[in-house]
C-alpha cells in the first residue's frame, strides 16, 4: 500500500471485550468487512502466567488507572475483561431498569426492561456457555461464606458463571488469564467465531480519535504500542470505514470521543459524564479458623499445599437478600466471596484494630502471614454515577506511569452521601455474617491510597430517552453523530449490584440490529440472523421476531 493509499474497510470495532467481541462476529458473519483495533496484546492459555512478575501476562493484561477519587482495573488484551474476569455472569436484577439515580427519573430506555432483554441474555448464555457449581463441589472459600450467611439468618446462592468445570483445576489465577481454557472467554467463541467469517484483530493498536471524511464515513487514527513498554509507540496509522463501533470499556471509550471532538464536533454532554463504579466496595475477613471450625462445622485439611481460600475460582457464592425491590434505593446490594491472588488485595487491605497505619506495618506483615485465613466480600450496590473525566491525556486513556500496567487518569469521582449510605449499610451486613460468634474480624479495604476502586466501570457514555442525561440513544448510537456505536460498559445507564459482563454481553447482542441497519444505509452489504458461535440456533429464534425485517430471506 503506499503513502497516499488510504485503509479502507466496512466497519472499524475499537476494543475486542464483549462489546467489541460481540458486535465483530455478527457483522463478519453477516458479510461486512470487519477490522478490530484492540490497544492490549494477543495471548493464549499457555502464555498465561501464575505470578505478579513485570513482563508477565498479569502486567500485560491488566490497566491499572488511578484518578482523583476513583481507580479503574480493567481488561487491556484480546479478549478485553473476559480475559481477567472471574466469569461470574448474573443477570441483572429486575428493579435495576426503574432506577432513577441522582437524576430523578428513569435512567435506561423505556425500550429496555428486565423482560425485554431477557432473550439477548439467553443468546449470550447459549454462546459461552454458562454453569452453576453446586454444594457438592463447592469450594472452602464458597462453603463457608455460604454456611456463615445461613449461620446469621441469610440465603446464599452458588453463582453463575462462564467457567468448564470439567477443565477447572482450582487454581484461582483466573484474574490473569486461564491457563486450562475452563473460563469461558471470548477467546474461545465469539473471537474465533469472527476470525472464522473473515474479520482482522490488530493487537497492540491504541485508537487515539476519530475524525469524519469526504463521503461521510469515519477515519480512525491510531498508535502502534510496544510489546513490552506500553509508554512507547513504534508507528501510527488510520483506516477509514462507514461505521465505528467504540467498545474501549468504559475508563477509555469517553477518552477516544472527547479528543475527537475537535475533528468530529460536539460531543453529547453526557459523554465523559455520569461514570459508575457499579457501586462497589470490598472488605477482608481475618478469620479464626478455629472458630469456623467450632460454629461452622467446616475445616479443611492442613497438610495440603494450598490451604483455606487459596483454593477456589474466584466468586462461586453470593448472598442477594437485599436484591429486593421493594428496598429504597441505594439500600439494594449483592455480597459475594471471592479471592485474590497475592498483590493488589495484599496491598489495600486495612488491618482490624491497628494502632498505627492501616494498610502497611508490623501489623500487617502478621496478617499477610496468615493470608491462608482471608475471605474477600465483594460488594455491588448502588453509587450516584459521580463520576466526570476531565480533559484526555495527549495519548491513550491515561498517562502512563510505568511501562505496564499502571497509570494516571483523569476521572474525579467524590462519593455522594448516598453512595456511602449503601456502602455503610453492605460493611454492616458483611460484619454481621462473618464477625457473627468470633469467627472473624472484618476491615473495609483502604480508600486512602488510590480512592474508590472499581473492577466494573460503567455509565460513561450511557443509553438513555434524555439527550440532556445519555450520550446514546436506545439503539446505542452516538448522539449527533450517525454511524458511531458505543456497545461497552460505558453505554450501561447505572450501577447494576451484581456482576455487569452478562448485561453488558447482552446489550452488545441486542446492538447488532441497529447497527446492521445503519450500516445497510451507509453501502455496506450486510445481513444479520448468525446462529450462535458455536452453531446453536435455539436463542437465535428467540429475538428473530424482534429483528424480523433484517434477516436474510
Amino acid at each position: 500500500m503506499s503513502a497516499s493509499t488510504v485503509e479502507q474497510t466496512d466497519v472499524v470495532v475499537i476494543g475486542s471485550g464483549f462489546g467489541g467481541a460481540i458486535t465483530a462476529y455478527h457483522l463478519a458473519a453477516g458479510g461486512a468487512r470487519v477490522v478490530v483495533l484492540e490497544r492490549g496484546p494477543w495471548l493464549q492459555a499457555d502464555e498465561f502466567d501464575h505470578d505478579f512478575r513485570l513482563g508477565s501476562s498479569s502486567t500485560r493484561v491488566f490497566d491499572f488507572v488511578v484518578g482523583d477519587g476513583m481507580s479503574v482495573l480493567s481488561g487491556n488484551c484480546v479478549g478485553g475483561g473476559s480475559v481477567v474476569y472471574f466469569a461470574a455472569m448474573p443477570r441483572a436484577p429486575r428493579f435495576v431498569f426503574d432506577r432513577q439515580g441522582s437524576i430523578g427519573r428513569r435512567m435506561w430506555p423505556a425500550s429496555i426492561t428486565r423482560d425485554s432483554l431477557d432473550p439477548w441474555y439467553d443468546r449470550v448464555a447459549e454462546a459461552l456457555p454458562i454453569s452453576t457449581t453446586d454444594w457438592d463441589t463447592m469450594t472452602y472459600g464458597g462453603g463457608l461464606f455460604g454456611a456463615a450467611c445461613a449461620h446469621a439468618g441469610h440465603t446464599a446462592n452458588p453463582v453463575p458463571a462462564a467457567i468448564d468445570t470439567a477443565l477447572c483445576t482450582n487454581c484461582n489465577w483466573m484474574m490473569s488469564g486461564c491457563k486450562f481454557d475452563a473460563k469461558r472467554s471470548l477467546l474461545l467463541n465469539y473471537l474465533p467465531a469472527a476470525l472464522a467469517h473473515g474479520a482482522e484483530i490488530r493487537p497492540l493498536h491504541e485508537v487515539q480519535q476519530l475524525s469524519t471524511t469526504d463521503g461521510g464515513g469515519y477515519r480512525v487514527h491510531y498508535n502502534v504500542i510496544d510489546g513490552e513498554d506500553y509508554r512507547v509507540s513504534t508507528g501510527s496509522g488510520t483506516i477509514d470505514a462507514k461505521v465505528v463501533v467504540l467498545a474501549a470499556g468504559a475508563g477509555a471509550t469517553p477518552v477516544i470521543l472527547q479528543r475527537s471532538e475537535p475533528t468530529l464536533g460536539a460531543m453529547p454532554h453526557a459523554a465523559g459524564r455520569y461514570f459508575s463504579g457499579n457501586g462497589e466496595r470490598l472488605n477482608t475477613a481475618i478469620l479464626n479458623e478455629d472458630r469456623v471450625r467450632e460454629v461452622l462445622g467446616i475445616s479443611i485439611d492442613e497438610a495440603v499445599t494450598f490451604q483455606a481460600n487459596q483454593i477456589g475460582r474466584g466468586p462461586c457464592v453470593a448472598s442477594w437478600d437485599r436484591l429486593d425491590g421493594s428496598l429504597p434505593e441505594y439500600s439494594r446490594f449483592s455480597l459475594e466471596q471471592l479471592y485474590f491472588p497475592p498483590g493488589l488485595g495484599t496491598i489495600l487491605a486495612q488491618v482490624p484494630d491497628a494502632t498505627g497505619p492501616t494498610w502497611f506495618g508490623v501489623e500487617k506483615k502478621e496478617i499477610l502471614r496468615r493470608w491462608k485465613s482471608w475471605l474477600t466480600v465483594f460488594t455491588m450496590s448502588e453509587d450516584d454515577n459521580e463520576g466526570v473525566f476531565g480533559p484526555p491525556p495527549p495519548t491513550g486513556n491515561a498517562h502512563r506511569i510505568s511501562q505496564q500496567m499502571l497509570g494516571r487518569g483523569t476521572i474525579s469521582y467524590q462519593p455522594t452521601e448516598n453512595t456511602r449510605r449503601g456502602w455503610a449499610e453492605s460493611d454492616a451486613a458483611v460484619r454481621d455474617i462473618l464477625e457473627r460468634d468470633g469467627m472473624s474480624r472484618v476491615m473495609p479495604w483502604t480508600n486512602d491510597v488510590v480512592g474508590a476502586y472499581t473492577v466494573h466501570p460503567l455509565s460513561s457514555c450511557r443509553l438513555g430517552d434524555d439527550p440532556a442525561t445519555s450520550a446514546l440513544d436506545e439503539n446505542h448510537e452516538l448522539r449527533g453523530h450517525p454511524g458511531i456505536f458505543v456497545t461497552d460498559g460505558s453505554a450501561v445507564p447505572g450501577a447494576l449490584t451484581v456482576n455487569p459482563a452478562m448485561t453488558i454481553a447482552a446489550l452488545a447482542e441486542r446492538a447488532v440490529p441497529a447497527i446492521v441497519r445503519a450500516a445497510r444505509q451507509r453501502g455496506v452489504d450486510v445481513s444479520y440472523g448468525a446462529p450462535s458461535p458455536d452453531g446453536e440456533t435455539s436463542a437465535r429464534n428467540g429475538v428473530l421476531p424482534l429483528v424480523s425485517h433484517l434477516v436474510a430471506e
